[in-house]
């Protein structure tokens, strides 16, 4: 009975109980059995496990074990939660005045509060076990006789002080890292040391440097692997290539955005004596160039992904490598990996093989210039361009009735002036042309991840797996709920909920309510991953795939490729260990998730840059958020996020009804959901707090 009371306060640590209806909670009804339960209720209060309350017992936290965990947190500092390392524990609340020193991400202790709000546990931080930042990026300014840096994060909820004489030649305006930053008191602000001036705040370089610090992202290459990326030659030996499948003299070509710098897939079809035809998936063989052990490739690891900001690309390779050497330009000679599949005409996979292979690009066209072609109906390549594309919806069909969902996600494009300040933007477009490209990459990466199952007694061979786990049941009845109030159906309870979210999707295609539906869609769903437990793909609806087909600017991909090497070859010697994949793949899919945000910022502060001349004037948009302080609006022609503070709603006192997404006008009654379409005035752009507000216009 003692372990199981030990264990009923760890799973319950903010409850207060009496023992009457503990012994409920126990099943226990026998005289002799409460008796038991009260002496041992006894010890552990002696021990110190649990303490009294009154008449209600409550575990000891200070006593029992440390509770440790990851400080996130909300908005502007008001509040936040601990993620506790002890998962049998949720979340615990923890309000602005008891974060005590701790910054955002910072690894903490706390204790329990005794009293509680709602359903959350309550706490207070009482020790900073371990700093996530030694560093923090922000804009000096000065307060009469002081100095301190305003931080760009606005999750760094304070200030930092920096003394006159640790200025190191910064001045006001400047964007700036501090360092050797030291907090003493929560009365006080943390102090620190400037230790790099980014630039002036708002020029292109310095908010491009401001988001790779905020990041971790290293986005200058160190000498040795500049020189050990310079050492190598771009001539292929002759040795090499009579290793390889040569397939120089075939059509291949590739088809890649207007503004790419390097090109790690190309593609090939041709029409076969027996009736089928041969599609080729070329890639970059960057396995060839970046062996394990060397500087390049340690580098590659600790990157492990490529960085797309606006305007600026931080690779995970050097440019002689990924721009050149590896890049799949045209009339070159390039060495790839090749994925060739014999199809039927009714698009039945017969057979396919995969080689080390040469190929010497035809031609590089751009996606624009393949949607021509097919528009027209005539250009260069046409009927290779036109097969390849009837393949591709052929195959997408088959995808979308086997429960593949097709989740669009709408992203902008800029045009920036030399001076990197954004003077248009644009809803990028996403048309056959894009899709042909997908389908043969999603075809090749199912085929390589099928080909390293295990056949007849042969033992599971260890690889890397792009996976999607199933959605949370709860977050799915949320995801219903929420498309009611907008006057569409989904069943939760659907046992194909796969074929009932495509459903859902295509119903909204080309309504103004189609980019929040998706989104809500998306974060109903589980993360994709890289694992070496393969669980299948959710979302694409495949039993295997992986990511084969993107070596240039993914990490997993350039593992992948040796692990299909040396299972080709039988030479499973030298293979990685399962731990150190499955370390490389929580490495990789950390490293992806902080890459995605630090894009997304890139883009929010375009964004914010290109509204900051457009004050006062009027724009249509979607509710895109509603919480207890306002409503947030995503307009229509830029996608840019901005929030109407309720206190700005001068029409009405607004109260916030979380269950149906809303917010009520109490004398009106007037009612705004997520996913209306509503007008509104631009009142306020804030670029230092990466701010955007609007007020809300009469329909």
């Amino acid at each position: 009975m003692k372990k199981e009371l030990i264990a009923y306060f760890k799973n319950h640590p903010s409850l207060k109980i009496k023992s009457k209806d503990l012994a409920k909670q126990l099943n226990i009804v026998e005289d002799h059995a409460y008796a038991e339960l009260k002496h041992f209720l006894h010890m552990l209060t002696e021990e110190g496990f649990i303490k009294r309350d009154g008449k209600r017992y409550i575990y000891n936290a200070y006593v029992s074990g440390k509770l440790i965990g990851t400080l996130q947190i909300v908005g502007d500092g008001d509040y936040g939660f601990v993620i506790l390392k002890d998962k049998n524990i949720k979340d615990v609340f923890v309000t602005g005045k008891n974060f005590n020193i701790a910054f955002d991400g910072d690894l903490v202790e706390i204790s329990l509060i005794a009293s509680h709000r709602g359903k959350s546990l309550e706490g207070e931080i009482i020790k900073v076990v371990e700093r996530k930042r030694n560093e923090i990026v922000g804009t000096l300014h000065k307060s009469q006789s002081f100095f301190f840096i305003k931080p760009d994060d606005q999750k760094i909820h304070r200030d930092i002080y920096v003394a006159a004489n640790k200025l190191g030649g910064a001045k006001t305006g400047d964007k700036v890292v501090a360092g050797d930053i030291e907090w003493k008191l929560p009365q006080l602000n943390p102090e620190g040391k400037i230790k790099e001036i980014l630039g002036k705040a708002g020029s292109y370089d310095a908010e491009i440097s401001s988001i790779a610090r905020e990041f971790g992202l290293t986005y200058k290459f160190s000498k040795e692997v500049e020189r050990e990326a310079e050492a190598i030659l771009e001539i292929i030996p002759q040795a090499e290539i009579k290793k390889r499948l040569d397939l120089r003299n075939k059509t291949i070509f590739t088809i890649d955005p207007e503004d790419a710098k390097d090109f790690d897939d190309a593609v090939s079809v041709e029409n076969l004596s027996n009736g089928n035809y041969q599609v080729g998936i070329h890639i970059a063989d960057v396995s060839h160039y970046v062996h394990e052990g060397t500087a390049v490739y340690q580098e590659a690891i600790k990157r492990a992904t490529s960085v797309y900001l606006v305007g600026k690309v931080i690779p995970m390779l050097p440019e002689k490598l990924s721009n050149t050497i590896c890049s799949l330009v045209p009339h070159k000679d390039r060495l790839t990996y090749s994925v060739i599949v014999e199809m039927t005409p009714r698009n039945k996979i017969v057979s396919y093989e995969i080689h080390k292979s040469v190929i010497n690009s035809k031609r590089r066209f751009t996606y624009d210039e393949v949607q021509e072609i097919l528009d027209n109906e005539e250009g260069e390549l046409w009927d290779e361009i036109n097969q390849l594309n009837k393949i591709a919806q052929t195959l997408r069909q088959k995808r979308m009735s086997k429960g593949s969902i097709n989740f669009f996600s709408p992203e902008v494009k800029f045009r920036l002036d030399k001076n990197g300040v954004p003077v248009e933007i644009k809803i990028k477009e996403v048309r056959d042309s894009h899709k042909l490209i997908e389908e043969f990459m999603l075809m090749a990466n199912q085929i390589v991840a099928q080909h390293v199952q295990p056949k007849e007694n042969k033992k599971t061979f260890p690889f890397v797996y792009r996976i999607h786990d199933l959605p949370d049941k709860e977050k799915i009845m949320e995801f219903a709920r929420f498309v009611k109030t907008l006057g569409y159906h989904f069943d939760p309870n659907s046992a194909n909920k796969s074929k009932q979210f495509q459903m859902l999707l295509d119903e909204v295609v080309g309504k103004e309510e189609e980019a929040v539906v998706n989104e809500v869609a998306i974060r109903s769903m589980a993360k994709a991953v890289y694992s070496t437990k393969n669980i299948g793909h959710y979302g694409l609806g495949f039993k295997y795939y992986t990511h084969f087909t993107s070596p240039i600017r993914r990490f997993p991909d350039l593992v992948v490729h040796n692990l299909i090497h040396r299972f080709n070859s039988n030479n499973l010697e030298n293979n990685l260990s399962l731990e150190e994949l499955e370390e490389i793949c929580n490495h990789s899919s950390a490293k992806e998730r902080n890459a995605v945000n630090a894009e997304r910022l890139s883009v929010k502060l375009k964004q914010i840059e290109y509204l900051k001349g457009r004050v006062g004037e009027d724009f249509h948009g979607v509710v895109s958020g509603i919480t207890h302080f306002g409503i947030f609006i995503e307009l229509s022609q830029t996608l840019s996020e901005g929030l109407i503070r309720l206190r700005d709603m001068q029409d009405d006192f607004y109260v916030y009804d979380e269950k149906n997404y809303a917010i009520n006008g109490k004398r009106t009654g007037r009612r705004i959901r997520l996913g209306d379409k509503v007008n509104v005035k631009l009142i306020r752009v804030d670029e230092e707090r990466r701010e955007i507000d609007f007020i809300l216009l009469e329909d």
